[in-house]
């Protein structure tokens, strides 16, 4: 299938979103969709699959104008988009999954579930997907549940598939399976668009990049043909000079210890520290325990046995309310569902943990609450036309930024961030990591738990593993590689 999109605009209210974006995608290849968050990728994918309307422009596919109703009509016509929030049935099994509203029926008008599964095997075995038919969904993995929305594409007869951010959830393994399946894709003549930020992914997989900012299509160019840096450029407007910036802050003494924290089945023996002004990195495989650890210290899950001491006094954690009272913060891994409060404006979020500060006589004080988060807004450089507005409107960075907001709002002297950078543009890291270091040289110490390997070696002052719930090693980042982290997260000395 053969899709040109033409000087499409698209505006809401008075905010421009885009500007004329051009592209094509030709049959048979896999097409990067690169820029900053807010640059209007998921806004054109959306116009494509008619899920919104254009202001003006055209789409031809296969030579063809056509405007698409609505996202079933796109999808019958063979374009469906794979969103980032994947569209599964939590409580239905895989198989029915993969028929919702298409049953086949036998002759008494009943559901055929023998001939579902042949159907389904089948396509399984075409594409090289094994997918557990009976399981319940929820009981799945992301990346079973991502394969399904896969399969239940191409038995639609999709040659057009977008994927948005499908590998921010996915374990390494998963990761290199879907693009295993992707490439017999290719195979078969399907095209896949791919929005992504991950640069090395992108460069590996994808045989065209296009890269949007401001709601223009910036570049085209053969993925052979260009270079990470000449990407960065053209999604930013600016050469980044130093993607990871220098580590300027001398670590003090220490302040926070962690003992022999454990929790039956979860983690066990735990044991570190951290000094005022450092970066602790933590690093390990998906499922090693790395976020069930922080939940724990912050006291949002349970722990059976262990200590915990801040400025060489213990302290007793049993709920996030004690930890906030200390001055801890913990920038949760899903900043949608744990992070914010999607209906709630940007004020109302980043102003929420220290509502008991602006509160007079149990009554917030709304012109103080303003002035609060917009000071903070604008220092950390959220950006939207009005505070007012709800945080669901705003992009993934700019949403990261407004959780990041709502807990230095409240001062912290530790900050737990847990994949602080997931999902979002290289402009919005760059800020991210110069805010990391401003802050260490006010003395906050902070705890990163990441899952990109150059952002733990880029960032930390040391790096702590973790594997099967366990410290398998804690490295100081002078000298520590790629390999020798990989190394110890595997269960390898």
């Amino acid at each position: 299938m053969d899709i040109i999109l033409k000087e499409i605009t698209k505006s809401f209210g008075q905010n421009r979103v885009l500007r004329g974006v051009n592209l094509h995608i030709r049959p048979g290849e896999i097409h990067a969709l690169m820029g900053e968050n807010g640059a209007g990728k998921s806004t054109m994918m959306n116009i494509l699959t008619g899920l919104l309307k254009a202001d003006s422009g055209t789409i031809i596919v296969d030579g063809q104008e056509v405007v698409y109703k609505n996202n079933l009509e796109a999808e019958q016509h063979g374009i469906t988009f794979i969103h980032q929030e994947l569209n599964i049935w939590q409580n239905l099994t895989v198989l029915e999954n993969l028929f919702m509203l298409k049953q086949p029926k036998n002759r008494f008008g009943l559901i055929d579930f023998k001939k579902m599964k042949e159907i389904a095997l089948a396509k399984c075995k075409e594409v090289g997907i094994d997918l557990p038919l009976d399981a319940i969904a929820g009981t799945c993995s992301v990346g079973q549940q991502q394969m399904v929305e896969i399969i239940r594409a191409l038995m639609s007869n999709a040659q057009v598939v977008i994927m948005d951010e499908p590998t921010a959830a996915l374990t390494e393994r998963e990761t290199n399976r879907l693009f295993e399946v992707m490439a017999r894709l290719k195979k078969q003549g399907v095209s896949i668009i791919y929005i992504s930020h991950r640069m090395e992914e992108v460069f590996a997989n994808c045989d065209t990049i296009t890269v949007m900012r401001d709601g223009q299509t910036i570049s085209t160019r053969p993925t052979e043909e260009t270079t990470m840096e000449q990407i960065v450029t053209d999604m930013v407007g600016r050469t980044i000079d130093e993607y990871y910036p220098a580590r300027t802050t001398i670590p003090g003494e220490e302040v926070f210890r962690v003992e022999h924290f454990t929790q039956p089945g979860v983690f066990k023996d735990i044991s570190f520290n951290l000094r005022k002004g450092e970066i602790l990195g933590v690093s390990g495989l998906m499922g090693a325990g790395r976020t069930e650890i922080m939940r724990a210290i912050f006291g949002v899950d349970p722990h059976e046995s262990g200590k915990l001491f801040w400025h060489g006094r213990e302290i007793h954690i049993n709920k996030p309310k004690d930890a906030i009272d200390y001055g801890f913060g913990f920038v949760t891994e899903s900043r949608k569902t744990e992070g914010l409060v999607l209906d709630f404006s940007i004020a109302n979020n980043i102003a929420l943990p220290s509502d008991s500060r602006l509160a007079h006589h149990f009554w917030i004080n709304g012109k103080e609450e303003f002035t609060f988060a917009q000071k903070l807004a604008i220092a950390l450089g959220v950006k939207a036309q009005d505070i007012h507005l709800p945080v669901g409107t705003l992009s993934g960075g700019n949403q990261q930024k407004v959780v990041i907001a709502k807990w230095l709002g409240m001062d912290p002297q530790l900050i737990i961030l847990d994949e602080p950078t997931r999902g979002i543009d290289v402009g919005a890291k760059k800020d991210i990591y110069d805010l990391m270091n401003k802050l260490t040289e006010q003395g906050v110490s902070i705890i990163m738990v990441s899952s990109e390997l150059p952002e733990v070696l880029g960032m930390s002052d040391r790096i702590m593993v973790i594997h099967e719930g366990t410290v398998a090693g804690i490295l100081e980042s002078q000298g520590a590689t790629q390999e020798s982290v990989i190394t110890l997260a595997t269960g390898g000395k």
